[in-house]
């Protein structure tokens, strides 16, 4: 019966706990960095595969398709979440994208377009 009340008195505060755990909103490993790379797309990635279009047109065209923006940075392509709007008017482009990194995906916090 004490180990029974015990659990008792011991849920309330396992609930604040698990309350104040979700509320972060912050991925497991991931971490706030600021990365330089070209905005792409996911589908086409480091090569563009429309012919002669220009590359913001491309990838326009396939984030319009259901693509995803993408960061290449190198030889590396990153998956980009958010900030839509403002990728839109540097795809094609060199920028400077700040998110949360995570693997290959970066949840976007700013965007800002390289001089």
């Amino acid at each position: 019966m004490i180990a029974g009340r015990k659990l008792t008195l011991a849920m309330p505060a396992l609930a604040v706990a698990a309350v104040l755990l979700a509320g972060t909103g912050r991925v497991q490993g991931a971490e706030t960095k600021t990365l330089e790379g070209v905005v792409g797309d996911t589908m086409c990635g480091l090569k563009h595969q429309m012919g002669n279009i220009p590359d913001k047109e491309c990838t326009a065209q396939c984030v319009a398709m259901g693509s995803k923006y993408a960061l290449i940075v190198g030889d590396t392509v990153y998956e980009l979440d958010g900030k839509s709007s403002d990728l839109e008017k540097v795809a094609g482009a060199k920028a400077k994208v700040t998110g949360e990194v995570d693997g290959k995906k970066i949840k976007v916090t700013a965007v800002a377009a390289v001089k």
